[in-house]
Parts: structure tokens; sequence; C-alpha cells
């Protein structure tokens, strides 16, 4: 299943990221190979609507799932429009996170964290 990451640098060991809109990276990633693509994000130096931006970008892309930090109330309607379920994630790599994802340790969120 491809799913998207946020993160602060482009491969799997790069730290993830706080902050969905404005994050430096979208690490999509299929979670059956582990093989990915790095992203930069377009919206990261957007002057407004960045959450919605990136959004649109995970969704067009085909993410079935979004991995962050903290993800906003207009990019969080944008992805439960799209049916991509949101998981709030705390500290580590993109690689960690991944693990934890595939191994059913993260929930869904239920609501966007403004």
């Amino acid at each position: 299943m491809k799913i998207v990451v946020t993160a602060n640098g482009s491969n799997l060991d790069a730290p993830v990221s706080p902050v969905f809109g404005r994050c430096s990276f979208f690490i999509f990633l299929e979670t059956e190979t582990m093989s990915f693509e790095a992203v930069p994000n377009p919206a990261m130096s957007a002057r407004g609507g960045a959450g919605i931006q990136a959004a649109q970008l995970v969704v067009d892309r085909g993410a079935k799932a979004a991995l962050s930090g903290n993800v906003g109330p207009n990019a969080s309607d944008v992805l439960r429009a799209a049916h991509v379920p949101i998981y709030l994630i705390g500290e580590g790599t993109v690689r960690q996170l991944v693990e934890e994802y595939k191994a059913g340790r993260l929930e869904p969120a239920s609501a966007a964290k403004a």
C-alpha cells in the first residue's frame, strides 16, 4: 500500500516532520517493498493555504494513508474527503514510524490537531 510520511529529509533515515503543510519533504512509500520517492513539498513556502496544497499533492499522488506529527483542519478536511486516514506520529525516523504503522501500533487520528 502506498503511504506518505512527512519528513525533514529525503530518505528513510530522515527525522519525521512535526508538521504537515510546511514539512520539507513528503516520503511516498510502498509498505510491501519499502521502495520510496522523496518529493520536496512545493507548499512549504506558500503564503497561505499550505496545508490544502500539501494535502492535494498527497491525494493526487495516490497515498492511502498519511503519517505526520500535526495536520491542521483544512488539510485534514481534504485528506478525509479523499478517504486518506491520518496517523499522528511522534519523534523518530521515517523508517521507524513506517515500521510502527506496519505493525499496527499507530491509531488513526479522530480529528485535526490545530
